[in-house]
């Protein structure tokens, strides 16, 4: 079931080390659109020399460790067959990365993938890799830090590469449930139905993993604590869920906008003062289902983008520091 997971994996992991890998891989009009400040990248020389090769250059023996890899339909009108993927580029950060000073130690660059599959060829990708968490493994994060900084750890039930139990159908709908109720929040508690207790689309359990500047938090209560009531204060407007692709494989499913959220800044936001502007923001969910309800969520957000749009250049206030 779902071969085409595997073999676009095996694809991605050696695309690292031997870039001629693209004129299989790749179909001959691929675009790839990415976290800033690459932003899109289209046909195969153009995905080779603005994202593998600086990889391959900053990252000394750079190579994937992917912690969740999964695949279905696209349930979007967009359709088509795609892959989704949670993973670390890893290797000795010795060389600027699109102009983040090197460490000169291990570096584990998170991102979070999307990529269309027709043919055997990969047709599409939208990638957010975490540059603010690889600033803060340089010690030289620009952002206070609400939640707690963890690399993100692969599921709590070590399955979720290429995933052969549960039903992907059924945790995606799960996780709409979850989405549609979301929408709707009581903006003194920050609260919103359907979320938690008995009838609610997360478990009492949860972990909610979330980029750096957020970070990581436990528990609906920590969620609103360390990133919700913040969010929502800045963005009181938000309206999210425009996504290009929604898919369920086993007990995961996986969803992305490019971008999801549209709103306005109305309130200060990890040290930015609020200025009014609308802004928009790149979004990946992944997510893991127990017991009927969502007890694991990782988060890409192209928060470079969003602060880029404010203003603010984090790879420059990195580099000042």
């Amino acid at each position: 079931m779902h071969d085409f997971r595997t073999k676009t994996r095996s694809a991605l992991a050696a695309l690292l080390s031997d870039p001629s890998v693209a004129d299989q891989m790749l179909s001959t009009d691929s675009h790839w659109d990415l976290a800033w400040p690459v932003n899109q990248l289209v046909g195969r020389a153009q995905i080779v020399s603005g994202f593998i090769e600086p990889l391959r250059t900053a990252l000394d023996h750079v190579h994937r460790r992917d912690i969740l890899f999964i695949g279905g339909d696209n349930t979007r009108d967009q359709g088509g067959q795609w892959c989704a993927a949670i993973t670390h580029y890893v290797g000795n950060f010795n060389a600027a990365l699109f102009g983040l000073a090197p460490s000169h130690k291990v570096a584990f660059l998170r991102a979070g993938e999307f990529y269309r599959i027709e043919n055997g060829q990969t047709t599409e990708a939208k990638i957010i890799f975490d540059l603010p968490d690889l600033m803060h493994q340089t010690g030289r994060l620009p952002l206070p830090s609400i939640g707690t900084e963890v690399m993100f750890p692969a599921p709590a039930t070590q399955d979720g590469l290429c995933p052969t139990v549960g039903d992907g159908e059924t945790s995606l709908n799960i996780v709409q449930r979850m989405l549609g109720d979301l929408h709707v929040f009581d903006p003194e508690t920050s609260a919103s139905k359907g979320q938690t207790g008995q009838d609610g689309t997360w478990h009492d359990m949860m972990m909610w993993y979330g980029p750096a500047g957020v970070g990581s938090n436990f528990r609906w209560e920590g969620f609103v604590k360390d990133h919700r009531s913040d969010f929502l204060r800045a963005f009181p407007d938000r309206k999210g869920g425009n996504h290009f692709c929604r898919i369920g494989d086993g007990n995961y499913a996986a969803v992305s906008g490019w971008p999801s959220m549209t709103m306005t800044f109305q309130g200060d936001y990890l040290g930015v003062k609020a200025t009014g502007q609308p802004l928009t923001l790149r979004v990946m969910d992944f997510y893991r289902i127990e017991d009927a309800r969502i007890i694991e969520n990782w988060v890409t957000l192209d928060y470079g983008d969003l602060f880029h749009q404010m203003g603010v250049d984090l790879i420059a206030r990195s580099n000042e520091m």
